[in-house]
């Protein structure tokens, strides 16, 4: 069974950085895309990262580009997203997706295969 897990979001001040992370099972990840999304409250689902089964190919959105980075560990099975210079516009319930393929998309409907979600408050 295909499945992700993502964990890390927590209560973080502005300007703190915090590392949430998707775990997959189910999957052989070399051939695998995944993608990290949010959603605020009241607001639509957005996509903040991308990153390919081609090593080196990520996308970041334009808000979060310099201040996040996306990882992927294929013998952890595991996808990273590391926050940095948070700020309280980056509270939302944080979510990890997965495609097979060889390139991602920031677009949520490329994605088949998605977490829970994990909750990133940025607040002082």
């Amino acid at each position: 069974q295909l499945q992700l897990v993502e964990s890390g979001g927590g209560l973080v001040q502005p300007g703190g950085s915090l590392r949430v992370s998707c775990e997959a099972s189910g999957f052989t990840l070399n051939s695998v895309t995944f993608g990290w999304f949010r959603q605020a409250p009241g607001k639509e689902r957005e996509g903040v990262s991308c990153i390919s089964s081609i090593p080196g190919r990520t996308q970041y959105a334009e808000d979060v580009k310099g201040r996040f980075t996306i990882s992927r560990d294929n013998a952890k099975a595991t996808v990273y997203l590391q926050m940095n210079s948070l700020k309280p516009e980056d509270t939302a319930v944080y979510y990890c997706a997965a495609q097979t393929g060889y390139y991602c998309s920031m677009h949520d409907a490329a994605y088949a295969y998605w977490g829970q979600g994990t909750q990133v408050t940025v607040s002082s």
